[in-house]
């Protein structure tokens, strides 16, 4: 009887414990068994956290809505966890997250940004989180270029600012920076607002670097048009109102031809300064294990083919297959203009905001 009666114990301890599995979300499943403990501690902390926000300056409203989902399903959360989202203009997000950490009153838990010099000032304060995500290890080629920090940032896309045209009003066969100063007539071409742009004015410091200011001065004279939203710079191009972006995104062209625009981007024989979208949780996070989750999440190679089919935006990850290889090639396949992102100051920035204002006066 005593045999039996230890065997029926066994048996229901094996059911107890296969069950307990079975209801294990797939981001438990998939961890490391020495890990699944604390993974779903986590879990459990962000569930009584009920919800986490996060601003961004790229995702379009279905992107989130895909990540959203996808979020919930991977970490088991109940179908209408709250995940809150606002897209921002780059220096709209400067300035609502310096205002909230300034004041102490963060209700923001991740800020997404193009933005390394700005990111290392807020790490350097202590307003950025600790914390080693376990997808970290899979940034290490960007971290050498430094495009993140390990421990506070990586990436979670990365765009360039490139000349893009629309097919069917242009035919354009440039293959250098240089050949878009021939490409059309003055007033038929748009810029980047760099003079309100944190992420146009980091492009300017960028090309720079290869072309002097006469370079500048000469695509002055086409007296370009000035934008601030990427949007905005595709839409202008698809209703024909410019002839050429200088510095149109792939992502948008890729979310335009989608919709049967006609749109070319060329990337230049120089070379592309690559944007990448630091990520990171603010130390005052109101919910802090939410947002690991959802740091992990979007770094995580489920979470970054999301991103990459729907915005076309370049993964940091290493070996990535980037599923829109023809508008978001492989991270290490990009010949990409070098940038000492970790010694680029706030004084460097604003000096060269002064110039490129002194050149286009817009």
């Amino acid at each position: 009887m005593i045999h039996r009666a230890a065997a029926v114990c066994l048996l229901m301890l094996g059911l107890f414990a296969g069950n307990a599995a079975a209801q294990d979300p797939p981001a438990v499943l998939a961890a490391p068994a020495a890990g699944r403990d604390a993974l779903r501690a986590m879990i459990e902390a962000a569930k009584k956290e009920n919800g986490v926000s996060y601003w961004d300056t790229v995702f379009q409203p279905e992107t989130h809505d895909e990540m959203t989902a996808a979020f919930r399903k991977t970490y088991g959360m109940p179908p209408g966890y709250p995940v809150q989202y606002t897209l921002s203009t780059t220096l709209g997000l400067i300035t609502r997250v310096e205002q909230e950490v300034n004041a102490g009153n963060v209700t923001i838990d991740i800020a997404s940004i193009a933005s390394p010099p700005w990111i290392n000032t807020l790490v350097a304060a202590g307003h950025v989180m600790k914390y080693d995500s376990a997808e970290y290890k899979a940034f290490g080629g960007a971290f050498a270029l430094g495009m993140g920090k390990p421990g506070y940032y990586a990436f979670n896309g990365a765009y360039v600012f490139v000349p893009t045209w629309n097919e069917d009003n242009l035919k354009f066969a440039g293959k250098s920076w240089k050949d878009v100063l021939d490409a059309v007539p003055p007033g038929r071409i748009s810029l980047n607002d760099s003079g309100n742009s944190a992420t146009g004015v980091l492009a300017y410091i960028g090309l720079r670097t290869i072309f002097d200011a006469e370079y500048f001065k000469a695509l002055a004279k086409l007296k370009p048009v000035f934008v601030l939203r990427s949007e905005a710079t595709a839409e202008r191009l698809v209703t024909g109102q410019d002839l050429m972006a200088f510095g149109g995104m792939p992502t948008r062209v890729y979310q335009y031809n989608e919709r049967g625009a006609n749109l070319k981007f060329l990337m230049p024989s120089e070379g592309v300064v690559l944007l990448g979208q630091g990520t990171f949780i603010l130390n005052k996070a109101p919910h802090p294990n939410a947002a690991k989750l959802w740091l992990d999440f979007t770094l995580s190679e489920q979470g970054q083919t999301i991103l990459s089919r729907r915005e076309a935006l370049i993964s940091g990850r290493s070996g990535f297959k980037s599923p829109l290889p023809d508008y978001a090639p492989a991270f290490d396949s990009l010949k990409v203009i070098k940038m000492d992102w970790e010694h680029i100051t706030t004084d460097d920035i604003r000096k060269a905001k002064e110039e490129w204002l002194s050149i286009f006066n817009p």
